[in-house]
């Protein structure tokens, strides 16, 4: 490149730098027509919620941990502990299946926090918060689209328990009633793992931190065993686990004997979740 050459390019850099467009280019290129209105907070949740299920579609390799994971859970527990707990493994099945469906649901919810966690390492979570949205829509959406999820972990699970002999003597309605139960319960349950996908430095925490929960929570109440046949002191922590209550009221609802004083309980224990945890995860949201 010659002297003149170079010359030229520093002075037409310079003119660029300098450049104001005038009002009329401006508007030129600009969109015309009236501003779109702002969506609402149901729209906004939606469509990340939408934005949910594409992962799993582009990434079918999540739907592992809620189908294959409940298969083996279900298969283990009856053919391992059948026999020597209920003297058939028909018998425990009828007991077992309603515990394993929660257990298996409930321990998926820990991936919402790993997912929100995931995005904001990546620095998704900043073009959101730029975003002129119902500010939550963003937390809500994860969780909508992992409610369908629990629904699928559900289903398999009791396709493979009727296949296995077991047989719901609440019937449809007592089955669709306690899967919707146990999604709404999961669904307050998440946002527990929200905040620990805000507060946490890395997914591996997330999923640290949620299993040294979980496992106490899920093995420590009444899926596998009755708390009767425990200790005193272990089966005074069992009656007040969240999930011995969810695991009584969904088995009560497919077991035909609905207890109306465990799903109250249960409900008012989602309410709670929400309450206290959603406020908490949106306070951690808007500062981070």
């Amino acid at each position: 490149m010659t002297t003149a050459t170079k010359k030229k390019a520093e002075a037409d850099e310079a003119a660029d730098e300098h450049y104001i467009p005038a009002a009329d280019a401006l508007q030129a290129v600009l969109a015309k027509g009236q501003r779109p209105s702002r969506p609402s907070a149901l729209s906004a949740s939606i469509t990340f919620g939408w934005r949910a299920m594409l992962k799993i579609k582009h990434v079918p390799e999540q739907l592992f941990d809620v189908t294959i994971f409940p298969i083996m859970m279900t298969l283990m527990f009856t053919y391992l502990f059948g026999g020597a707990l209920a003297g058939s493994t028909g018998e425990y099945l009828q007991y077992l299946l309603p515990g394993i469906m929660v257990m298996s649901v409930v321990m998926t919810t820990m991936y919402t926090g790993v997912a929100v966690n995931n995005d904001i390492t990546k620095g998704v979570f900043d073009r959101f918060r730029t975003l002129p949205v119902w500010r939550p829509a963003a937390m809500v959406g994860y969780l909508l689209g992992d409610a369908f999820r629990y629904t699928t972990a559900s289903v398999v699970i009791l396709v493979v328990g009727l296949i296995m002999g077991y047989r719901p003597d609440g019937g449809v309605v007592g089955v669709v009633g306690a899967i919707a139960l146990l999604v709404v319960f999961s669904f307050a349950f998440s946002w527990i793992w929200t905040m620990f996908g805000l507060l946490l430095r890395s997914e591996k925490s997330v999923m640290g931190t949620s299993m040294m929960v979980l496992f106490p929570l899920t093995f420590l109440s009444n899926i596998l065993v009755e708390p009767a046949t425990m200790p005193g002191w272990l089966e005074a922590f069992v009656d007040v686990n969240p999930v011995t209550h969810l695991v009584a009221a969904a088995r009560g609802m497919m077991d035909g004997s609905t207890d109306v004083g465990e799903i109250g309980w249960v409900l008012v224990a989602s309410a709670v979740l929400v309450a206290v945890f959603g406020t908490l995860t949106m306070r951690l949201y808007n500062r981070k």
